[in-house]
């Protein structure tokens, strides 16, 4: 169930102490850092990457005083909004759903060897071209977060 309240106050204020803005002044700043880059491929995914967000936002009890949201799984939310439309490129479609792979792939190491295991499979799958244009997008992804 979406919480309208979650999803109004991640899109437009906060989102957590790693992002000084919501999703939607984020995401202008990572369209902004991939226009920079001459990267201009990347520009449909810069502006629809965090399109899941606003959707799965909640807060763990530990965060509803600091008013911390967290966003699991939402860029799998996010192809899943945008899979079947058809004017949006397949190579669109995959940077929105693995733009946080990288990330993925470190945490779960760490906290959860399954996942771990699933997500670098998913890494190996990836073409080095592919590889290499996820970690420009997380390198614009990570200066659009403005971090305070």
């Amino acid at each position: 169930m979406v919480s309208l309240k979650n999803f109004i106050i991640s899109l437009f204020w906060k989102q957590n102490s790693w992002h000084a803005h919501g999703v939607f002044i984020h995401t202008a700043r990572v369209t902004w850092y991939i226009y920079k880059m001459k990267e201009f491929k990347m520009i449909p995914a810069a502006i629809l990457h965090d399109i899941g967000k606003p959707f799965v936002a909640f807060q763990k009890p530990e965060d509803i005083i600091a008013k911390e949201f967290s966003f699991t799984d939402h860029e799998e939310v996010g192809y899943q909004i945008i899979k079947n439309w058809p004017f949006i490129s397949e190579y669109t479609k995959d940077l929105v759903r693995y733009h946080y792979l990288i990330r993925d792939i470190k945490k779960s190491k760490v906290k959860n060897l399954e996942r771990f295991a699933i997500k670098q499979d998913i890494w190996d799958s990836l073409s080095e071209d592919f590889q290499s244009d996820l970690k420009k997008f997380i390198q614009c992804d990570d200066k659009g977060k403005g971090k305070l």
